[in-house]
């Protein structure tokens, strides 16, 4: 069969959510794409779509996910209009993802990862060593505010939400003296020098996907999975099997503190996790290898293990 390629005329939609981080990540996939077919960027155009996330005024309130809807507060919107033939493909975080698709659409295709660190982010402060007892951090990631209220208890922990803009904004105006980014995200938005530092992942293990994007379409359709095809970056895919199936039998949602990072070494798969409690007061943690192919079953494997480790107690916060 004959790939049909779009044209000025007749563009590929790409939709994705309006902050500055996401269309950066929709002009990314947008250039992999045209130089992979020889194709000018105006055979793509880009569809920008609110979503509840996006709701300024829950932003503004710090309220955190899982009082208003988890991870597909950040999807469900984009991907009602791929179902609907609005849109093409849709770009996504990947750790914004959750572990489960809707009906006719696939998630199959992902970029080379950028930084999986986190950054620490402060207008008073290098690092988060430097931060003095009683110094309020803000962020709205479970897994971040419980890893550090077990790592540094003499530190308060804020609720803290918004993109890279209003967190700066909101540090400026003393909410909080300090919080993270991903500096995936920085990274992308050429805004590196706004973290302090990166924290290695030997001392904060990053969440699960965190650094990747993902494309996802609808399962039907082949002209997109072969354009898509040709952006895919293998390696990204295999760590990200490992960590997602690990997520994924360990609880998808936005209510468990879960770290997961998946490494390669040659034929060699290292895959970490973390579960915590959201105060910080227990964290069970796994470190094990495989061959990269058994780096899905590795990852539900351990995070049967760990739930066997933890018992029913561990989650008695639900």
């Amino acid at each position: 069969m004959t790939l049909t390629l779009p044209t000025p005329a007749s563009p590929l939609k790409i939709g994705t959510r309006g902050s500055p981080l996401a269309l950066a990540q929709a002009y990314e996939t947008r250039a992999r794409l045209s130089a992979a077919f020889d194709l000018p960027e105006e055979a793509f155009e880009i569809v920008v779509i609110k979503t509840t996330g996006d709701n300024r005024a829950l932003i503004a309130a710090d309220k955190p996910l899982k009082e208003i809807g988890g991870k597909g507060l950040f999807t469900k919107e984009i991907e009602e209009a791929m179902i609907s033939g609005a849109i093409d493909i849709a770009v996504h975080s990947m750790k914004d993802m959750p572990v489960e698709q809707p009906e006719g659409l696939l998630l199959d295709c992902y970029l080379p990862r950028e930084d999986v660190r986190d950054a620490f982010v402060s207008l008073k402060y290098e690092t988060l060593q430097d931060l003095p007892e009683g110094a309020l951090l803000g962020s709205s990631s479970l897994r971040r505010r419980a890893q550090l209220l077990n790592r540094f208890p003499h530190l308060k922990v804020g609720e803290f939400r918004g993109n890279v803009q209003t967190r700066m904004q909101k540090l400026e105006d003393g909410v909080a003296d300090a919080t993270f980014l991903a500096m995936a995200g920085l990274n992308r938005l050429g805004m590196a020098d706004v973290a302090r530092s990166a924290i290695d992942p030997d001392y904060m293990l990053p969440a699960v996907a965190q650094g990747a994007i993902g494309i996802e379409r609808r399962a039907d359709d082949s002209r997109a999975a072969e354009m898509l095809s040709a952006i895919h970056d293998g390696q990204t895919g295999q760590r990200l099997a490992a960590e997602r199936a690990f997520l994924a039998a360990l609880d998808g949602s936005c209510e468990t503190p879960i770290a997961g990072l998946a490494e390669l070494d040659g034929n060699t798969l290292r895959l970490r996790g973390e579960v915590l409690r959201p105060d910080g007061s227990e964290v069970i943690a796994e470190d094990r290898s495989c061959s990269i192919e058994d780096g899905a079953e590795l990852g539900r494997q351990m995070a049967k293990d760990m739930l066997e480790q933890a018992g029913p107690d561990f989650f008695s916060w639900r």
